[in-house]
């Protein structure tokens, strides 16, 4: 099924919080975007230690959740953006329980794989001036996801992101996060993670750490 890139989102570190930078708050690009090894070409993340490199090329927060929060925070201006939240693509009808670990999509010319579920920080909260995001976000597995780039190319507002391999079927997105940010999970599943090739080396690191 293909679904509809409405919006290719990027942005530029800005002062965000006192001597703290951020570039959380993307915004639609005209035209062509290239999508290159180390994510959209031009895009920036302030502190690469935790954001970006291959394993966070592109970001994907399902514009499905922005009516969903309107619920919880209220109206706010980030909600009518299609990057509110950070994203790099603007998608609807694609949920953390709908797609895999090692799915492949092509993105326009590129082909993108998941690589991990987004673990959600402080700049969320910060960015939308609300409290209690963050343990919202962890209760409810509402946390978007990153691709990876397998074939860099080029993707514009219009193009279509379609599912072209299933990578890890008993390991949806939402899955794998409720199993390593949430309570006490199955050592079993843990286990499982550990192994899981197509998962982010530092979340398969994670997984092992939890279970000592």
């Amino acid at each position: 099924m293909k679904h509809l890139v409405t919006a290719v989102c990027t942005g530029t570190a800005r002062p965000f919080n006192g001597a703290e930078t951020s570039a959380i708050m993307k915004r639609p690009r005209e035209g062509a975007v290239q999508v290159l090894p180390q994510g959209l070409a031009p895009d920036e993340q302030a502190d690469r230690r935790v954001h970006g490199g291959p394993e966070m090329a592109l970001h994907l927060y399902p514009l499905d959740h922005h009516d969903w929060w309107r619920g919880v925070i209220g109206d706010h201006p980030a909600l009518d953006e299609p990057g509110g939240f950070g994203s790099n693509l603007a998608v609807t009808g694609l949920t953390e329980d709908m797609v895999h670990i090692g799915d492949r999509f092509r993105l326009g010319s590129a082909l993108v794989e998941i690589s991990q579920p987004r673990q959600p920080c402080w700049k969320i909260e910060h960015r939308f001036g609300h409290k209690g995001m963050v343990v919202r976000i962890v209760q409810t597995g509402r946390c978007g996801w990153y691709f990876r780039v397998i074939e860099p190319g080029e993707v514009a507002a219009g193009d279509s992101l379609e599912r072209v391999a299933t990578g890890a079927a008993e390991w949806s997105v939402a899955r794998v996060f409720a199993t390593l940010f949430g309570a006490k999970p199955e050592p079993a599943a843990l286990r499982d993670l550990a192994e899981l090739a197509t998962l982010a080396p530092k979340l398969r690191a994670k997984a092992s750490a939890r279970l000592s």
